[in-house]
């Protein structure tokens, strides 16, 4: 369906061709679309550092509290530029009481004070807010959501961590290594069923494993595009996320300019597309028409098979699921997905078409037509449908395709992301659930495995979710459907309920509006800036191929308390490693004794067997740590880091860091990013310790090799730790202890 070329390419009018042999092919690097953008944003002289300033800010109700209460304590006086909060993700959840109503009341009170628009619950979710009101051509936007993605607009979308916004509101720069640009090329046509889920997961199932673009920027270019509909370019961008890329951009046409037209923003339009001649590090050919109906079984979306495939093989596929949930939840919990095949056919429990990804127009319109004149069923299966935006909303209403949809059988429900990340639609014990929503991560649909509990989900398109439903759950092709494809409709735009309900208070600072603080809304505690020495403890090992950041802070009804860093900080690992936090805590015990000069026997006795003399522990601080083989791979919730900084944590040991954005957020939040070489093998275990002399002095000196000594039942041995690719920024972050502590230090100065 896909092939990759690893080699270099370069575009010319009849497409892409090797650049090896072409003279002085690399000028072409500045012919790229992406190029261009990041260049008009690049506040530094050089080319291939980038310290980038973006238009627009956005954020939802997991992120934004912590982002201002961050931003204030560091001296925030009001938003520099545009920044959207969003009420998407906590709108429904009812855990905690009145917190989630606390957040929203503080999120228009910070709007009001600091300038900022305010975007009610059940409105939008965070993404198609943005994509109707904030896109632009050329324009680049951070938000602090992973899918934070609007190449298909012709817009740069940064997905990051919370304290990178933080830098952004106190008009500081987002600095990186200018990235790698893809370009996929795109040619074909799409055939009948096929949707852009379809398409994003055959993609994530040719480049993730392999990080072929792994923090690249992905550039669409090609004769077909302009045969999709913008809602179907959208589906494929929107999930660029699950790609590990950094960036996403599209080439912009008349659909686009349409698009910017029906939204009352012409303005925002421009054509954007790459010169002849634009170098590229390597390239993708997307052929549409090979594409076909797809399934990304539990528990990735790279887990990508055809429908056609999975059907034919469903009891070695299922068996090798139920293995690996055995497997990462240390056989507490299972999963019996081969009782689902009924003579040879596959049963889903329910279908959920949902938010960012799948809420849009069109695969809801499309649904209508697959599902007509069939209807749901009335067992245990069933079909719930959350549309993006109430803009999406009452043009669906006023087109007639709700009702006939809920005359079927369906549920619609509100603009809210809660199917994406455990909050909403929790499916059955054992259930199978398949989602055109972005990801299904374990847990990622809401179940709890440290009490017994484990469903899982598949990720499909919109179409064969509904000729799922048509078929009564019996898992169906949209490709085996005989159904005529809805005409492109002629789109409108009613924004009066964002006239009538947002808040839009940018260039509106009032600095005497007071802030509604509800009781769970907490500043952040102190944190120590970095030691001469350190002495590790090993508070969890994890040994899976990948860690999550669900895995490391759950998301659900967890992130209720995202506010309370805390009370968010005792379910870090919750259902991945249960004991995490009673082993940080008495990590931390031994810390508080060790600076009260009274270290505890054990602590004294694995000091004195490292060597080092009784008198020099007064200058090592004891801290906690965590290894992963590759951790920080999903959401960019900051959460991930803080919590583990909350607990303690001075450092994550790992081969790879999955995204740049959980490395960013470790070094926002001090904690050391160290990398060990993948030849060096770590037999160490939970309660093993790793002692750092000089760490400091290593950062200081922009050491990227960092010698340490290992004590391990009673064995001491040597390893190296690296620190690759920090910036000098970072590493006066690690040193202060957090990028709270380092906005301090600067307004000391």
């Amino acid at each position: 369906m896909l092939v990759l070329h690893e080699n270099a390419v370069v575009l010319d009018k009849n497409g892409p061709v090797p650049a090896a042999g072409i003279s002085g092919a690399e000028e072409g690097r500045t012919k790229t679309i992406a190029y261009n953008i990041l260049a008009d944003h690049n506040l530094d002289n050089g080319d291939e550092n980038l310290r980038l300033r973006f238009d627009s800010l956005i954020s939802h109700d997991i992120t934004y509290v912590g982002i201002i209460q961050t931003a204030k304590g560091s001296g925030l006086n009001r938003f520099p530029v545009p920044y959207a909060m969003t009420n998407c993700h906590n709108s429904l959840c009812a855990v905690g009481g009145t917190i989630n109503a606390d957040d929203h009341a503080f999120g228009l009170s910070a709007a009001k004070r600091y300038g900022g628009i305010f975007v009610p619950p059940n409105m939008a979710v965070i993404h198609q807010y943005a994509r109707e009101e904030m896109a632009g051509c050329g324009k680049m936007i951070l938000g602090s959501d992973s899918h934070t993605r609007y190449g298909a607009l012709g817009c740069m979308g940064f997905g990051e961590g919370g304290p990178e916004l933080v830098k952004q509101l106190l008009e500081n720069t987002y600095d990186i290594a200018r990235p790698r640009t893809v370009l996929v090329y795109v040619t074909g046509e799409v055939s009948h069923g096929v949707g852009p889920h379809d398409v994003a997961i055959a993609l994530c199932g040719a480049v993730y494993k392999n990080d072929f673009v792994k923090n690249a920027v992905m550039e669409f270019v090609g004769p077909a595009i302009k045969n999709l509909h913008i809602d179907f370019r959208i589906g494929i961008d929107v999930m660029t996320t699950e790609m590990a890329c950094l960036s996403s951009i599209w080439e912009t046409d008349e659909r686009v300019e349409d698009f910017y037209r029906v939204h009352d923003r012409l303005s925002d339009y421009k054509r954007l597309t790459a010169e002849e001649g634009a170098y590229y590090d390597c390239m993708i050919e997307l052929d549409l028409c090979k594409i076909q109906p797809m399934i990304a079984v539990p528990f990735h979306p790279s887990n990508a098979y055809t429908i056609k495939e999975f059907s034919s093989n469903a009891a070695d596929i299922l068996r090798s699921i139920e293995k690996e949930a055995m497997e990462t939840f240390g056989g507490t919990v299972s999963l019996d997905l081969v009782s689902k095949l009924r003579n040879g056919k596959f049963t889903t429990d329910q279908g959920i078409i949902a938010g960012c990804a799948g809420g849009m127009f069109d695969n809801i319109n499309e649904a209508l037509a697959i599902l007509d004149g069939a209807g749901t069923s009335n067992d245990y299966f069933s079909l719930n449908i959350y549309p993006s935006s109430i803009p999406v909303s009452m043009e669906l209403m006023n087109a007639n395709i709700t009702s006939r949809l809920t005359s079927l059988g369906a549920v619609f429900k509100p603009c809210f992301c809660g199917p994406c990340f455990g909050a909403g639609d929790v499916p059955s014990n054992n259930g199978f659930s398949i989602r055109h929503a972005t990801r299904n991560f374990p847990n990622r649909e809401g179940s709890k495995p440290v009490d017994g509990q484990l469903s899982c989900v598949a990720l499909m398109d919109a179409r064969s979710i509904a000729a799922t439903a048509a078929s009564s759950g019996v898992l169906t092709s949209a490709a085996d459907i005989d159904y005529e494809k809805p005409s492109e409709a002629e789109r409108f735009y009613d924004k009066a309920p964002y006239e009538k309900r947002l808040y839009q208070g940018y260039g509106k600072a009032d600095g005497t509006a007071p802030l509604r603080l509800g009781p769970n809304i907490t500043e952040w505690p102190d944190i120590p800036p970095l030691p001469n020495n350190l002495l590790i403890e090993l508070a969890s090992v994890i040994r899976d191929e990948v860690t999550t950041t669900d895995e490391l802070i759950p998301s659900g009804d967890t992130s209720s308390y995202r506010s309370n860093p805390l009370k968010l900080a005792t379910f870090t690992l919750s259902r991945r490693d249960p004991q995490y936090v009673g082993r940080t805590e008495k990590i931390r015990a031994e810390e508080s004794l060790r600076a009260a000069a009274k270290p505890s026997p054990r602590i004294a006795d694995v000091w004195k067997d490292l060597g080092n003399d009784e008198a020099a522990l007064s200058d090592c601080r004891i801290v906690s740590a965590i290894f992963a083989n590759k951790p920080g791979d999903g959401s960019a919730r900051e959460q991930a880091a803080s919590c583990q900084r909350v607990l303690g944590t001075g450092a994550n040991i790992c081969y790879e860091y999955a995204t740049k954005r959980y490395r960013s957020n470790c070094i926002n939040w001090g904690i050391l990013p160290f990398n060990i070489s993948e030849e060096t093998p770590f037999p160490y275990e939970t309660g093993d310790f790793i002692y750092v002399p000089n760490v400091r002095s290593a950062i200081e000196n922009a050491a990227s090799r960092v010698p340490a000594r290992v004590y391990s039942s009673g064995v001491v041995s040597d390893i190296m730790l690296l620190l690759p690719a920090l910036t000098a920024k970072e590493r006066e972050i690690i040193i202060e202890g957090c990028l709270m502590n380092w906005y301090a230090a600067q307004n000391r100065k």
